[in-house]
């Protein structure tokens, strides 16, 4: 597969993915029974193993490792908090407190997330926060 067309791939995949967390935390939220449904519990495990089938393809492509790229190992850190953040945000039973603030959590440590990815740096959006070598 080109490289580009996977490029897509996996940048639709982690809208969808974005797009569904969003939908299923707000609803969660709210109290909303779909999102105890089998196509609101199934279609994202379908979506994220595209987009991790797809991350992993470009990485065999562009012959990346987490040794050799800070940035991919910064991800896959990221990418574990965000699935223990989401699961405490999307399961009942944990306040309402706990859970919503897990989920702003998890939509914060996505943005990092493709933050890190767009620029390259294990800092992601914190990299303008930090100044240049050599200035005091």
């Amino acid at each position: 597969m080109d490289y580009g067309v996977l490029k897509a791939v996996h940048q639709g995949a982690v809208a969808l993915s974005l797009g569904g967390f969003f939908a299923r935390g707000l609803a969660a939220l709210h109290g909303a029974s779909w999102v105890r449904s089998r196509p609101a519990r199934t279609l994202p495990h379908i979506v994220d193993t595209v987009l991790l089938l797809s991350a992993l393809a470009m990485a065999w492509m562009l012959r990346l490792t987490p040794a050799n790229a800070p940035w991919l190992a910064a991800k896959i850190l990221g990418l574990l908090l965000y699935i223990a953040l989401g699961i405490v945000a999307l399961r009942p039973g944990r306040p309402w407190r706990i859970r919503a603030a897990a989920w702003l959590a998890a939509l914060a440590v996505f943005a990092w997330i493709v933050s890190v990815a767009y620029l390259k740096t294990p800092l992601g959006f914190f990299a303008a926060m930090v100044p240049p070598s050599g200035i005091p």
